[in-house]
């Protein structure tokens, strides 16, 4: 728990009174490997933060499934837009490995804003982040060539491709698992 304050702090600071109702709103939820988070047509009720593991955004598709996002541990995760709209999510989550979540229900977090000095600072720099991360996918998908995805997400993450099979970041840098092979071949030579 207290890297979610650690989190927070790098941004403001979070008096002790507004940290503990905050930290009494949380519940610790652990996913094992391939346990959906959320699934379609399901109302997302949490924002979570990764105390450990990965998980992905994706389209499930009669073929093969579109991978579009990853989060990794030290970041919030949720269905963002069915968290706000109340609406039902037209996507998946899933962890890739045994996932550990911090999670406080849409209700909980209201409370927080509308109790807590903090609170609204708070709520805005999480969705600041979620929304800068779809940002930098979006520019990246429009500016990059597929290598430079793959490096950029591998110098980011280096450790990912340990755990998450390569389908899925050849998924979501918008290329098939073949073209990957042919870029991590001319990589390595």
């Amino acid at each position: 728990m207290k890297q979610i304050r650690n989190y927070f702090e790098k941004s403001v600071i979070m008096p002790d009174d507004d940290w503990e109702l905050f930290a009494s709103k949380l519940k610790i939820q652990t996913f094992s490997k391939k346990q959906h988070l959320i699934s379609t047509g399901e109302t997302e009720n949490y924002l979570s933060f990764i105390e450990y593991g990965t998980v992905r955004f994706y389209i499930p598709r009669e073929e093969d499934d579109f991978t579009f996002s990853f989060s990794f541990a030290d970041n919030f995760v949720s269905a963002y837009d069915s968290f706000l709209t109340r609406k039902r999510c037209s996507y998946n989550i899933q962890a890739l490995e045994e996932t550990v979540l911090w999670r406080i229900s849409y209700e909980d977090l209201n409370l927080i804003y509308a109790e807590t000095e903090i609170g609204e600072k708070i709520g805005r720099l999480a969705s600041e982040r979620l929304y800068l991360e779809n940002f930098k996918r979006e520019i990246s998908l429009l500016t990059e060539t597929a290598e430079e995805r793959y490096l950029t997400l591998f110098t980011d993450q280096p450790h990912i491709l340990k755990y998450i099979p390569l389908k899925y970041i050849a998924s979501y840098i918008g290329i098939t698992p073949q073209a990957l092979s042919r870029i991590r071949r001319r990589i390595i030579s």
